[in-house]
């Protein structure tokens, strides 16, 4: 049976940018953010359990559990940003290349393409603009005054620092929200 149901288009005029990342699945521009659900690694253990007795049915039935508590949550946070903005421009994280990493199994648990892909066709269908941007140094450039100072967080070892203050305008940054607004601000071919 055939229904026809009348779209309503969100009436958000609101410019948000999303750094993904694995603290918070989703860092928005606004300081909004998706906490990481460790959808998978809450349930491990028993999926671990499960296979050494070698119960197939119940090992299907704990990644039913993982990928529908995962897709739930990016279901509705993805819903709320569409329901509230009209542009939405995304960092271009690559989960595939960093599936090959040591952190495989957080990349694919915070499912970032996934929520890339629910963003997208959602915003086409709500006519809202949607951007993938290059993230290159979005981290480490201050997003008041632009410059890339010497008190910023570099390479792996920096990973660990959350909050820098940037040396040239003396503003304190959170690493993510930081980032986030640098994607915005890419996405507005704004240096």
């Amino acid at each position: 049976m055939s229904v026809e149901v009348e779209v309503e288009i969100p009436t958000g005029q609101d410019r948000i940018g999303i750094d993904l990342g694995l603290k918070d699945t989703a860092t928005c521009s606004d300081s909004t953010k998706l906490e990481a659900g460790r959808f998978y690694r809450d349930l491990e253990d028993k999926l671990a359990v499960a296979q050494r007795a070698g119960k197939k049915k119940r090992v299907r039935a704990i990644h039913a559990k993982i990928a529908n508590r995962r897709k739930d949550a990016l279901h509705k946070f993805s819903r709320e940003l569409v329901n509230r903005c009209g542009e939405i421009i995304v960092g271009d994280v690559s989960p595939t290349t960093l599936a090959k990493t040591r952190m495989a199994k957080s990349v694919l648990d915070a499912g970032w393409g996934q929520l890339k892909t629910m963003l997208e066709y959602k915003c086409a269908h709500a006519g809202i603009v949607f951007k993938v941007v290059g993230e290159q140094y979005t981290t480490q450039t201050c997003s008041d005054c632009g410059a890339l100072p010497d008190s910023r967080p570099r390479g792996i070892a920096g990973l660990g620092i959350r909050e820098w203050t940037c040396c040239a305008c003396g503003v304190t940054h959170d690493r993510d929200v930081n980032a986030a607004r640098n994607i915005l601000a890419l996405g507005h071919e704004r240096p």
